[in-house]
Protein backbone atom coordinates (compact mmCIF):
# COMPACT_ATOMS: atom_id res chain seq x y z
CA UNK A 1 0.00 0.00 0.00
CA UNK A 2 1.17 3.63 -1.15
CA UNK A 3 -0.18 7.01 -1.10
CA UNK A 4 1.43 9.97 -3.32
CA UNK A 5 2.88 12.33 -0.38
CA UNK A 6 3.63 15.60 -2.69
CA UNK A 7 4.82 13.78 -5.42
CA UNK A 8 7.01 10.68 -3.80
CA UNK A 9 4.94 7.80 -3.19
CA UNK A 10 5.21 6.87 0.92
CA UNK A 11 4.92 3.14 1.61
CA UNK A 12 2.54 1.51 4.12
CA UNK A 13 4.46 -1.94 4.08
CA UNK A 14 5.07 -1.53 7.37
CA UNK A 15 2.70 0.00 10.02
CA UNK A 16 3.79 3.88 10.47
CA UNK A 17 3.41 6.42 13.37
CA UNK A 18 1.49 9.70 13.11
CA UNK A 19 2.86 12.12 15.80
CA UNK A 20 -0.16 14.44 17.40
CA UNK A 21 0.91 18.32 17.70
CA UNK A 22 -2.15 19.90 19.53
CA UNK A 23 -1.47 23.94 19.34
CA UNK A 24 -4.86 24.41 21.17
CA UNK A 25 -5.52 25.55 25.13
CA UNK A 26 -8.26 22.71 25.84
CA UNK A 27 -7.22 19.07 23.71
CA UNK A 28 -7.81 17.00 26.29
CA UNK A 29 -4.58 15.57 27.11
CA UNK A 30 -2.05 18.13 26.03
CA UNK A 31 -3.83 21.63 25.66
CA UNK A 32 -1.89 24.57 26.21
CA UNK A 33 1.28 22.98 26.45
CA UNK A 34 2.96 25.26 23.93
CA UNK A 35 3.47 28.79 25.03
CA UNK A 36 5.80 29.32 22.17
CA UNK A 37 7.77 28.71 18.91
CA UNK A 38 10.58 27.36 20.79
CA UNK A 39 9.00 24.83 22.69
CA UNK A 40 7.05 23.58 19.15
CA UNK A 41 9.81 22.93 17.76
CA UNK A 42 11.80 21.19 20.52
CA UNK A 43 8.88 18.81 20.71
CA UNK A 44 8.32 18.44 16.93
CA UNK A 45 12.10 17.35 17.21
CA UNK A 46 11.75 15.04 19.69
CA UNK A 47 9.09 12.97 17.91
CA UNK A 48 10.75 13.05 14.64
CA UNK A 49 14.56 11.50 16.42
CA UNK A 50 11.68 9.10 18.00
CA UNK A 51 10.55 8.34 14.47
CA UNK A 52 7.34 10.06 13.43
CA UNK A 53 6.63 9.30 10.00
CA UNK A 54 4.06 12.11 9.98
CA UNK A 55 3.54 15.10 12.09
CA UNK A 56 -0.63 16.31 12.75
CA UNK A 57 -0.81 19.77 13.73
CA UNK A 58 -4.66 20.94 14.65
CA UNK A 59 -5.54 24.35 16.31
CA UNK A 60 -8.96 23.67 17.11
CA UNK A 61 -10.09 21.37 19.62
CA UNK A 62 -12.49 18.31 19.10
CA UNK A 63 -12.88 16.64 22.54
CA UNK A 64 -16.44 16.30 23.26
CA UNK A 65 -18.31 19.57 24.58
CA UNK A 66 -15.74 22.07 22.56
CA UNK A 67 -16.26 25.03 21.34
CA UNK A 68 -14.92 26.05 18.03
CA UNK A 69 -12.36 29.16 17.74
CA UNK A 70 -12.81 31.53 15.11
CA UNK A 71 -11.57 31.04 12.01
CA UNK A 72 -8.84 33.87 12.72
CA UNK A 73 -7.48 31.96 15.88
CA UNK A 74 -7.28 28.63 14.41
CA UNK A 75 -4.91 30.54 11.62
CA UNK A 76 -3.28 32.11 14.28
CA UNK A 77 -2.37 28.73 16.48
CA UNK A 78 -1.33 26.88 13.00
CA UNK A 79 0.36 28.91 10.16
CA UNK A 80 3.40 30.25 12.03
CA UNK A 81 3.72 27.04 13.10
CA UNK A 82 3.83 25.15 10.49
CA UNK A 83 6.21 27.43 8.53
CA UNK A 84 8.63 27.17 11.44
CA UNK A 85 8.50 23.57 11.20
CA UNK A 86 8.78 23.37 7.59
CA UNK A 87 11.94 25.73 7.39
CA UNK A 88 13.89 23.84 10.64
CA UNK A 89 12.86 20.50 9.04
CA UNK A 90 12.42 20.72 5.21
CA UNK A 91 11.59 16.98 5.15
CA UNK A 92 8.83 16.99 7.50
CA UNK A 93 5.51 15.27 5.87
CA UNK A 94 2.82 17.35 7.80
CA UNK A 95 -0.68 16.75 7.99
CA UNK A 96 -3.05 19.72 9.04
CA UNK A 97 -5.85 18.72 11.41
CA UNK A 98 -9.06 20.57 10.55
CA UNK A 99 -12.67 20.51 9.48
CA UNK A 100 -12.17 23.96 7.96
CA UNK A 101 -10.90 24.04 4.05
CA UNK A 102 -9.70 27.93 4.47
CA UNK A 103 -7.38 26.65 7.08
CA UNK A 104 -6.61 23.47 5.08
CA UNK A 105 -5.86 25.50 1.74
CA UNK A 106 -3.69 27.90 3.94
CA UNK A 107 -1.97 25.58 5.46
CA UNK A 108 -1.40 23.27 2.29
CA UNK A 109 0.56 26.54 0.87
CA UNK A 110 2.71 26.51 3.96
CA UNK A 111 4.29 23.32 3.07
CA UNK A 112 1.32 20.22 4.71
CA UNK A 113 1.22 17.31 2.58
CA UNK A 114 -2.19 15.77 4.25
CA UNK A 115 -5.43 16.91 5.21
CA UNK A 116 -6.92 15.18 8.52
CA UNK A 117 -10.80 16.15 8.28
CA UNK A 118 -12.49 15.03 11.84
CA UNK A 119 -15.68 15.86 9.98
CA UNK A 120 -15.48 13.32 6.58
CA UNK A 121 -16.40 17.02 4.50
CA UNK A 122 -19.40 17.16 6.57
CA UNK A 123 -19.02 20.47 8.85
CA UNK A 124 -17.49 22.72 5.79
CA UNK A 125 -19.04 21.44 2.31
CA UNK A 126 -15.95 23.33 0.11
CA UNK A 127 -13.39 20.66 1.49
CA UNK A 128 -13.92 18.03 -1.03
CA UNK A 129 -13.73 21.10 -4.13
CA UNK A 130 -10.31 21.72 -2.38
CA UNK A 131 -9.16 18.54 -2.71
CA UNK A 132 -9.75 17.85 -5.98
CA UNK A 133 -7.38 21.19 -6.49
CA UNK A 134 -4.79 20.21 -4.67
CA UNK A 135 -4.81 16.44 -4.73
CA UNK A 136 -3.18 15.36 -1.34
CA UNK A 137 -3.94 12.54 0.31
CA UNK A 138 -7.26 13.18 2.82
CA UNK A 139 -7.87 11.40 6.60
CA UNK A 140 -11.62 10.72 6.23
CA UNK A 141 -13.11 10.07 9.99
CA UNK A 142 -15.99 8.94 11.42
CA UNK A 143 -18.28 11.10 13.86
CA UNK A 144 -21.30 11.16 14.46
CA UNK A 145 -23.10 14.41 15.35
CA UNK A 146 -20.62 17.62 16.08
CA UNK A 147 -17.96 17.77 18.95
CA UNK A 148 -20.52 19.60 20.78
CA UNK A 149 -23.19 17.09 20.85
CA UNK A 150 -21.52 14.19 19.71
CA UNK A 151 -21.37 11.63 23.38
CA UNK A 152 -25.34 12.62 24.08
CA UNK A 153 -26.36 9.32 23.57
CA UNK A 154 -24.93 8.51 20.66
CA UNK A 155 -26.80 4.87 18.87
CA UNK A 156 -25.97 2.73 15.90
CA UNK A 157 -28.38 -0.31 14.84
CA UNK A 158 -24.87 -1.89 13.74
CA UNK A 159 -21.73 0.08 14.13
CA UNK A 160 -19.82 -1.70 11.90
CA UNK A 161 -22.14 -1.52 8.97
CA UNK A 162 -22.72 2.15 9.75
CA UNK A 163 -19.45 2.82 9.25
CA UNK A 164 -18.61 0.99 6.31
CA UNK A 165 -21.82 2.53 4.25
CA UNK A 166 -20.66 6.32 5.29
CA UNK A 167 -16.98 5.26 3.97
CA UNK A 168 -18.41 3.76 0.88
CA UNK A 169 -20.90 6.89 0.40
CA UNK A 170 -18.33 9.15 0.81
CA UNK A 171 -15.25 7.51 -0.81
CA UNK A 172 -17.68 6.97 -4.14
CA UNK A 173 -17.92 10.91 -3.63
CA UNK A 174 -14.60 12.08 -3.15
CA UNK A 175 -13.59 9.90 -6.00
CA UNK A 176 -15.96 11.43 -8.17
CA UNK A 177 -13.77 14.39 -7.19
CA UNK A 178 -10.89 12.58 -8.16
CA UNK A 179 -9.64 12.16 -4.83
CA UNK A 180 -7.57 8.77 -4.57
CA UNK A 181 -5.54 8.98 -1.56
CA UNK A 182 -7.77 8.28 1.00
CA UNK A 183 -6.98 7.05 4.53
CA UNK A 184 -10.12 5.87 6.65
CA UNK A 185 -10.28 6.26 10.33
CA UNK A 186 -13.46 5.09 12.10
CA UNK A 187 -13.59 7.44 14.84
CA UNK A 188 -12.96 5.86 18.19
CA UNK A 189 -14.72 8.32 20.67
CA UNK A 190 -16.52 10.65 18.17
CA UNK A 191 -19.93 9.97 18.77
CA UNK A 192 -19.51 6.63 20.46
CA UNK A 193 -19.71 5.14 23.83
CA UNK A 194 -17.16 3.14 25.48
CA UNK A 195 -19.28 -0.06 24.54
CA UNK A 196 -19.34 1.21 20.58
CA UNK A 197 -15.27 1.74 20.67
CA UNK A 198 -14.53 -1.43 21.74
CA UNK A 199 -17.15 -2.81 19.20
CA UNK A 200 -14.81 -1.52 16.67
CA UNK A 201 -11.63 -2.47 18.13
CA UNK A 202 -12.94 -5.61 18.12
CA UNK A 203 -14.26 -5.63 14.63
CA UNK A 204 -11.48 -3.37 13.08
CA UNK A 205 -10.37 -6.80 10.74
CA UNK A 206 -14.29 -6.27 9.01
CA UNK A 207 -14.09 -2.07 9.04
CA UNK A 208 -13.05 -0.33 5.54
CA UNK A 209 -11.98 -1.81 2.05
CA UNK A 210 -9.04 -3.83 1.01
CA UNK A 211 -7.51 -0.67 -1.05
CA UNK A 212 -7.51 1.80 1.81
CA UNK A 213 -5.30 2.40 4.78
CA UNK A 214 -7.03 2.37 8.08
CA UNK A 215 -5.99 4.91 10.75
CA UNK A 216 -6.85 4.88 14.42
CA UNK A 217 -6.46 7.36 16.76
CA UNK A 218 -7.55 6.21 20.54
CA UNK A 219 -3.83 7.64 22.16
CA UNK A 220 -4.76 8.56 25.96
CA UNK A 221 -8.62 8.65 24.97
CA UNK A 222 -11.41 8.09 27.59
CA UNK A 223 -12.24 4.62 26.49
CA UNK A 224 -9.26 3.62 28.47
CA UNK A 225 -8.88 5.91 30.94
CA UNK A 226 -12.43 5.43 32.65
CA UNK A 227 -12.23 2.11 31.87
CA UNK A 228 -9.54 1.78 34.21
CA UNK A 229 -10.25 4.74 36.47
CA UNK A 230 -6.90 6.78 35.90
CA UNK A 231 -6.47 10.18 34.01
CA UNK A 232 -5.33 10.43 30.34
CA UNK A 233 -1.54 10.99 31.89
CA UNK A 234 -1.58 7.68 33.22
CA UNK A 235 -2.78 6.20 30.88
CA UNK A 236 0.42 5.45 27.74
CA UNK A 237 0.99 1.65 29.11
CA UNK A 238 -2.86 0.73 28.55
CA UNK A 239 -3.05 2.86 25.37
CA UNK A 240 0.51 0.86 24.06
CA UNK A 241 -1.70 -2.51 24.61
CA UNK A 242 -4.79 -1.14 22.68
CA UNK A 243 -2.29 -0.35 19.87
CA UNK A 244 -1.12 -3.91 19.72
CA UNK A 245 -4.22 -5.13 19.50
CA UNK A 246 -5.12 -2.98 16.74
CA UNK A 247 -1.75 -3.62 15.00
CA UNK A 248 -2.64 -7.37 15.49
CA UNK A 249 -5.44 -6.60 12.71
CA UNK A 250 -3.27 -5.03 10.32
CA UNK A 251 -3.86 -1.45 11.24
CA UNK A 252 -1.50 0.56 9.23
CA UNK A 253 -1.75 3.76 11.12
CA UNK A 254 -0.92 5.00 14.45
CA UNK A 255 -1.88 8.43 15.67
CA UNK A 256 0.04 9.16 18.73
CA UNK A 257 1.02 11.66 21.59
CA UNK A 258 3.83 8.87 22.55
CA UNK A 259 5.81 8.32 19.11
CA UNK A 260 8.85 5.54 21.15
CA UNK A 261 6.26 3.77 22.42
CA UNK A 262 4.26 2.85 19.51
CA UNK A 263 6.91 2.71 17.79
CA UNK A 264 7.98 0.00 20.05
CA UNK A 265 4.32 -1.95 19.43
CA UNK A 266 4.65 -1.99 16.34
CA UNK A 267 8.56 -3.47 16.23
CA UNK A 268 6.84 -6.26 18.06
CA UNK A 269 4.23 -7.19 16.29
CA UNK A 270 6.56 -7.24 13.54
CA UNK A 271 8.78 -9.41 15.17
CA UNK A 272 5.71 -11.90 16.52
CA UNK A 273 4.19 -12.05 13.11
CA UNK A 274 7.72 -13.09 11.34
CA UNK A 275 7.89 -15.89 13.79
CA UNK A 276 4.19 -17.09 14.22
Amino acid sequence: MTINCAGTLFSFKEPKVMGIVNLTPDSFYDGGKFNSELSVLKYVENLLNEGSDFIDIGGCSTRPGSKYPTVEEEIKRVIKPIRSIIKKFPNVRISIDTFRSEIARIAVEEGAIMINDISGGMLDPKMFSLLSKLKIPYILNHMKGTPENMQKNPYYYNIIIEINNFFAKKIFLLKKYGINDIILDPGFGFGKTEKHNFQLLKNLSLLGFEDHLILIGISRKSMIHNILNISSKESLNATSIIHTLALLKKIKLLRVHDVKEAIECIKLVQYYRKIF
